[in-house]
């Protein structure tokens, strides 16, 4: 299975979907990780910090997400009309995407998800109490 974790393109985003510490759990179980080159800059990781911890990187969205088993992000993706890059037509039909999505305000972008048959899982949803995530 493949992990992508692309660079965050909503303005005002600094964040990236995984650490170099993430990285090195996933590939102890088993996963390849691709890693969007500068996609750790906005938190001060540099790409090759993500390279020692096993991952690979990619010079690119496309060349990231296209044959992603798994997409973590932020942010949802763009889609198309929202920027430059139309991050959601770039992610495999029966891939799973983790994201914080904000479904309840984003409607159409619920239904983009269900259109390209992205799998879509809101983070913001997630049980975060100790008691919950057990």
């Amino acid at each position: 299975m493949k992990i992508a974790i692309p660079r965050e393109r909503r303005a005002g985003e600094l964040r990236v979907a995984a650490s170099p510490d993430t990285v090195k759990k996933f590939k102890t179980l088993g996963l390849d990780v691709v890693v969007e080159s500068g996609a750790g800059l906005g938190s001060s990781i540099l790409d090759s910090a993500f390279e020692a911890a096993g991952a690979a990187i990619a010079t690119d969205a496309a060349s990231a997400l296209s044959d992603a088993d798994i997409v973590l992000k932020v942010q949802r993706p763009l889609i198309a009309g929202e920027g430059e890059t139309d991050e959601l037509a770039l992610i495999r039909k029966g891939a799973l995407l983790f994201a914080i999505l904000n479904p309840h305000n984003s409607r159409d972008h619920v239904k983009a998800y269900a259109e390209a048959g992205v799998n879509a899982f809101a983070m913001e949803f997630m049980p975060r109490i100790t008691r919950a995530q057990v």
